[in-house]
């Protein structure tokens, strides 16, 4: 592989990249899944030395991102920025995977620059790049299994075939995946049923090669397996609380709600985000004859056996996590973006005399997304809006803790954990707190039976539902159904239904927030706790 720099060279630059870019979110504190589970778990190995979480519910996510956290902890202390300096570091080394595995499917520097520029540059990539999730784990440690795994164009000197070298170390890549998140066996499986299925169109004496591939592919299955065993005898559970796996696996079986999340699941891999932009100018490339140098000859291309197998991976990934997993969260599919990328940057360079217009284009459509929403319902952690909403909640807090300290607050999930669990980095003592689902009428109604229960509420937008586009992908009816669409009531429809006063509000793009007061009688006493940033 003729590479222009070494990795080791590389890494630092892409890291600085990184750094530089994300220089104004590093300090935001924590949100969504990183306060609902994956910081608190961590927190709790931190603490205790448990690798089964004790301050939230456990759903059996493998370990390994809270072993990274708590070792950056240690070193460094235990501050909001450390962590996402820690996340910046796993970014980096993905992005290095996709330069790894450019040069080494198409072998030009350039496709394997432009291919690493948009991936970083991909909103969903961009957001997750300092995120304390653990999917940003497993798409790193898939994405250099796939640099092994992956057959060399065959121009190579192994001739487009894998050595029994590069099988290791895919099996260990793919190892290090489903330690990180569980899910991320779906691609060494969706590997190794490729080879099985290849080698039944093969001689029977060359089938042994493919089941080989295969079995190194399942290697990742034991210490998967190892884990659940250790999970089970700890908890009694196999995958995590009933309730976990009722949400995430039982519940997603029914067909309608499959064929749903399959539509979802395909807008998210070719057209969320402004990914729609590579993805058309791809197809518009491919009717254009591939260009000649002076020589006449042609670019290099990715070899069909590469891009059979990339066309697998993202159809299984896309059918997996569409009866996987019960929000359909995009970052499920984070590992897919950049092939889908290398295959649209290859195809540029080979079809188009001035490709790198296009691969600019691109660039700037995925920067437009990172600010600009698309104008349909959208996970505020897909683009920047998940720094919106958390600058949001803090200025709330702020409120709410300069107005009604002392107070027993209304809310709702995530801002109910922002202000119970100091540790998260919204408050410094904990709140007493009266819990609700969300705003939806029903929600506010049940509220309204016990107007004892609380002094204040901290009421804001549970979802991302732009009123843009006059349809949803599905009807409102399935969306409801299977994949959580609910109507939030107004700040000032729950400070009538409530009888309070609406006291402060503030809009945000699709966010809002607002406190509202209630004159009871009886008013919670702020506890006093040890403050945990000393």
């Amino acid at each position: 592989m003729d590479e222009p720099l070494p990795l080791w060279m590389i890494f630092p630059v892409i890291f600085a990249a990184l750094y530089l870019t994300h220089w104004s979110l590093l300090r935001l504190p924590y949100f969504w899944d990183e306060a609902g589970y994956y910081i608190p778990a961590a927190w709790d190995f931190f603490r205790t030395g448990s690798l089964i979480p004790l301050t939230t519910i456990s759903n059996a996510h493998p370990p390994l991102p809270s072993l990274y956290l708590a070792l950056w902890w240690k070193v460094c202390g235990f501050h909001p920025e450390v962590t996402r300096e820690a996340i910046l570091i796993v970014a980096s080394v993905g992005l290095l995977a996709v330069w790894r595995l450019a040069m080494k499917l198409n072998g030009s520097p350039l496709v394997a620059f432009w291919t690493l520029v948009l991936t970083g540059l991909y909103p969903i990539w961009f957001a997750q790049s300092t995120l304390a999730h653990a999917d940003i784990f497993a798409a790193a440690a898939t994405l250099w299994g796939l640099v092994y795994a992956l057959p060399d164009r065959p121009q190579s000197m192994s001739g487009g075939r894998l050595t029994r070298r590069a099988l290791w170390p895919a099996a260990l890549w793919f190892s290090v995946a489903v330690l990180a998140k569980e899910t991320a066996i779906i691609t060494p499986l969706a590997l190794a049923a490729y080879e099985l299925g290849a080698a039944l169109r093969k001689p029977r004496a060359v089938r042994l090669e493919s089941y080989r591939k295969a079995a190194w592919y399942c290697v990742c299955l034991v210490p998967l397996a190892g884990w659940y065993a250790y999970h089970y005898a700890k908890t009694g559970f196999l995958f995590g609380n009933p309730e976990f796996l009722r949400y995430n696996a039982t519940s997603t079986m029914e067909p309608l709600r499959i064929a749903a999340a399959f539509a979802h699941r395909l807008l998210h891999l070719f057209a969320h985000m402004n990914m729609f932009v590579p993805v058309l100018c791809t197809a518009a490339s491919m009717l254009l004859d591939p260009v000649e140098n002076e020589a006449g000859r042609t670019h290099p291309r990715i070899s069909f056996t590469a891009q059979s197998r990339i066309y697998a991976l993202l159809l299984v990934n896309a059918l997996a996590f569409s009866v996987l997993g019960g929000a359909l969260l995009t970052r499920y599919l984070l590992p897919m973006y950049p092939l889908i990328l290398l295959v649209a940057v290859s195809t540029f360079q080979r079809r188009v005399r001035y490709w790198h217009f296009m691969a600019a284009f691109s660039a700037v459509a995925f920067v437009v997304a990172l600010f600009i929403n698309p104008p349909y319902g959208f996970a505020p952690e897909d683009n920047l809006t998940y720094a919106h909403v958390i600058r949001l909640h803090q200025a709330a807090i702020r409120q709410l803790t300069a107005r009604y300290p002392g107070s027993t607050v209304l809310t709702a999930w995530p801002v109910s954990d922002e202000l119970t669990k100091p540790e998260l980095g919204y408050v410094k003592a904990p709140w007493d707190v009266y819990r609700l689902e969300d705003f939806t009428a029903a929600q506010i109604a049940k509220a309204a039976e016990d107007p004892s229960g609380y002094s204040t509420a901290l009421v804001f937008s549970t979802k991302e539902e732009p009123a843009v586009l006059p349809f949803h992908l599905n009807s409102p009816k399935v969306e409801s159904e299977y994949f959580g669409l609910h109507q939030d009531m107004s700040a000032q429809a729950i400070a009538r239904q409530l009888h309070g006063d609406l006291v402060w509000e503030r809009p945000d793009e699709l966010e809002w927030a607002a406190l509202i007061r209630f004159h009871r009688s009886v008013e919670a006493e702020l506890k006093s706790q040890p403050d945990p940033w000393r």
